[in-house]
């Protein structure tokens, strides 16, 4: 099989679909990579990387588009690269189709077979390939949190973990997955005064047994929410349905009860935000303030950390996309439910029930699309 790795267009997005260690394997199993020039510079990868691991360098994204009959990628194709998609190739990257009506149109139309990195399984229920990026993020959003907090970017002046005779930061972590244990972890170790909200009761007993408590947890209530969010200097969003719309869990009147220069950090933001005021942001102007508070929206947070984050991402995808170029997709997928579960779109047909409860679009079941 071809593979092609396009420079990925998002603003402000650093990271690469592909490694130069994913190229060598690939290439060892007998495929052929195909990788735009300059796609790496991002993460510190040079096009002398990839040759060296004996991928051939294209001098445009349409060549890669044309020639490839699979597209690795990191962000949602953009509409510029939408456009290129056909019928008969493979879209492997994260798709994010739920708050994105106009994407899931245009891959509809395109007839691509497009897997999601995001609703891939595992057999522990986890999410393997959106879990390295969910690690990245939470332990991002304490840091960009204490840099929003700062006076001079409208946040209230507080240090995250204070200093003698001085009490820390308040912060409040909605959601105790794999991002809000991470934020959590990190902003405890900044000495911030830290509470966790989840729906599960078997997670909080987790976090309980586990960090032995280096943060406080809380069953979320409602009420519990809209309490610890009146106190709150920093409150993290890092709910997340496989799939699906996040949940909206701060509504714009509650903000009204928050501290003037409070900041939230919504985590959740690449599938629609779990904050009634969120919209989507950029590196480049990260943060906007509504009702006094300071929002901090970027949706591809990890790509701050582009070369930490392409590497992580790559150790995840690399079996996958090994496991599609050796068998082929159909192949690869009847042998594989958890990657099965990752098929989103095929030939103008969306297989996920999640996106499709969310933007109202008939679902064929993916176990029908795989049989042909």
């Amino acid at each position: 099989m071809k593979i092609g790795c396009p420079k990925e267009i998002k603003p402000q997005e650093f990271r690469v679909g592909l490694t130069p260690a994913a190229a060598r394997e690939a290439v060892a199993h007998g495929h052929e990579v195909l990788v735009e020039t300059g796609a790496g510079l991002g993460a510190g990868f040079e096009d002398a990387d990839y040759t060296r691991a004996g991928a051939t360098i294209a001098a445009t994204a349409a060549q890669v588009f044309a020639e490839a009959e699979m597209i690795v990628k990191v962000k949602e194709p953009q509409a510029a690269e939408r456009r290129m998609l056909r019928r008969g190739q493979v879209l492997f990257t994260y798709l994010h189709l739920a708050p994105d009506p106009e994407q899931t149109r245009d891959l509809l139309e395109s007839g691509v077979t497009a897997i999601a990195y995001e609703t891939v399984t595992d057999a522990m229920g986890g999410l393997p390939l959106l879990a390295p990026m969910s690690e990245v993020a939470g332990r991002l959003a304490p840091q960009v949190g204490a840099w929003a907090l700062q006076k001079a970017n409208g946040g209230r002046g507080v240090l995250l973990g204070g200093v003698p005779g001085v009490g820390p930061a308040e912060v409040v972590v909605i959601g105790g997955g794999v991002v809000g244990t991470q934020a959590a972890r990190v902003a405890a170790g900044m000495g911030a005064d830290v509470t966790v909200l989840d729906r599960s009761l078997p997670r909080l007993r987790y976090l309980d047994d586990v960090y032995r408590g280096a943060f406080k947890t809380r069953y979320a209530s409602a009420e519990a929410t809209a309490g610890l969010i009146t106190a709150a200097d920093l409150v993290i969003g890092a709910v997340l349905i496989p799939g699906a719309a996040a949940p909206k869990l701060v509504t714009k009147a509650q903000l009204s009860t928050m501290k003037r220069g409070a900041v939230i950090v919504d985590v959740a933001i690449d599938q629609g935000g779990c904050f009634e005021t969120s919209r989507a942001t950029t590196h480049e102007d990260p943060i906007y303030e509504v009702d006094g508070v300071v929002h901090y929206c970027v949706a591809n947070m990890p790509g701050a950390v582009a070369r930490s984050s392409t590497i992580a991402l790559g150790n995840a995808t690399m079996p996958f996309m090994i496991a599609l170029a050796d068998r082929g997709w159909r192949e690869a997928c009847r042998a594989d439910p958890h990657l099965l579960a990752g098929l989103n779109t095929h030939e103008g047909r969306l297989t996920n029930y999640a996106v499709g409860r969310a933007l109202g679009i008939d679902v064929t079941s993916p176990s029908v699309v795989v049989k042909g």
